[in-house]
């Protein structure tokens, strides 16, 4: 038996014993996971938190158990239920695939790459998670993961990320199960086991190589260079960028003076397709040094009165932090007579009136900054 086969055996052992019981996963040898829940699995677990995505996974799939169940929801309450996640552009992708999928596919996702790498937002990474994993072909998988063990294994100097190194990481990975072989048997468990070795035990700054099932066989510790491989990726800086919210809102009963209802109504702006938050209702805003009095000079070409500020929030994302400033205000009008005012200037292509409860509630398509800007002037007692 070659030290390859060994190697593979050992960590398909070690996966079956200890891997850790995930709603999107199944044992070793029960056979495979369904291809829809896979590909939403994969696609929420992207640039997030295995603990977070648990929730939301079994959320999502009580409510959409399938190509066509997703397909027929709308876009709307697909973003709410995103909301949270982040990156909304996966939760479109998503309901694209879907959409394609229900009406292009007979309903089916097939076992096939050339059709795979045609449906939006699922990369090289993405298509051998659900060629291997749903349907059991031999097809290699890199995340970042299993780029830090295959670097640690082979004791690769350049980052796996990008370039010569990347190149090199998806060579072994294709290696590792392009002929017979423990990974070739069972390609679902082999690309898992990586992926759970570098999440558990390999890990970034601490690898617990002296519980590792392949110790034996990684270069990086043989040479004593483990912690210094694959080398530290330059930190992305963290941009504070300035912002400016104007909650305008119509009292339910058209009495004069902002109250704290939730049936009072609030003017809700769609932001556009590409871009931060893309497609997500929320409070108007705007960014940049003049923001606050845009909002201000749209407020009183419109007779919206009763400007009062409301508690300042700092809003972090990945890469950016958002120190926001806002301000709420009453719409002169009637609510059974309101307009809808053209927010162009504001960039948003479309708006509504909704009550302060249906736009905190979970089909509302609000942006988690919207939601936390109504929360803070209901106050928390109101939380849907």
């Amino acid at each position: 038996m070659s030290a390859a086969w060994v190697a593979q055996h050992q960590l398909l052992r070690w996966y079956a014993d200890n891997h850790r019981k995930l709603p999107w996963r199944l044992a070793p040898g029960a056979g495979h996971i369904d291809a829809y829940a896979e590909v939403v699995a994969e696609l929420m677990l992207q640039q997030t938190r295995v603990d977070t995505v648990v929730d939301y996974f079994n959320r999502w799939l009580a409510r959409w158990p399938d190509w066509q169940a997703l397909a027929a929801a709308a876009l709307d309450e697909v973003l709410a239920q995103w909301t949270g996640l982040g990156y909304y552009n996966r939760a479109r992708n998503l309901h694209k695939t879907a959409q394609i999928v229900t009406t292009e596919l007979g309903g089916v996702l097939p076992a096939d790459p050339a059709v795979l790498a045609r449906l939006p937002g699922i990369g090289p990474y993405t298509a051998g998670a659900v060629l291997s994993i749903a349907f059991g072909q031999p097809v290699a998988l890199v995340d970042g993961n299993v780029a830090r063990v295959l670097s640690r294994w082979y004791a690769l100097r350049h980052d796996p990320m990008t370039g010569v190194g990347k190149t090199q990481v998806w060579q072994w990975a294709h290696e590792q199960l392009a002929t017979e072989g423990p990974a070739h048997a069972d390609p679902a468990s082999w690309n898992q086991a990586l992926m759970e070795l570098g999440a558990t035990l390999c890990s970034p700054k601490t690898p617990d190589c002296q519980r590792c099932p392949v110790a034996q066989h990684c270069l990086a510790y043989a040479q004593g260079v483990q912690h210094t491989i694959p080398p530290p990726r330059q930190r992305t800086t963290v941009v504070d960028v300035q912002a400016h919210y104007l909650v305008v809102r119509a009292r339910a009963q058209g009495q004069p003076g902002v109250g704290d209802g939730a049936q009072d109504l609030v003017l809700l702006g769609r932001r556009p397709d590409r871009g931060r938050w893309a497609g997500l209702w929320e409070p108007l805003g705007a960014e940049g040094p003049d923001a606050a009095g845009r909002l201000v000079r749209w407020a009183h070409d419109r007779g919206v009165t009763h400007l009062q500020p409301l508690p300042a929030l700092v809003h972090v994302l990945s890469h950016r932090r958002y120190q926001v400033a806002a301000q709420s205000g009453l719409w002169a009008g009637q609510p059974e007579n309101l307009p809808l005012p053209d927010l162009s200037s504001l960039a948003y292509v479309s708006c509504r009136w909704q009550s302060v409860a249906a736009a905190l509630g979970q089909t509302s398509g609000l942006s988690r900054l919207g939601q936390r800007l109504l929360q803070s002037l209901v106050g928390p007692q109101l939380l849907l």
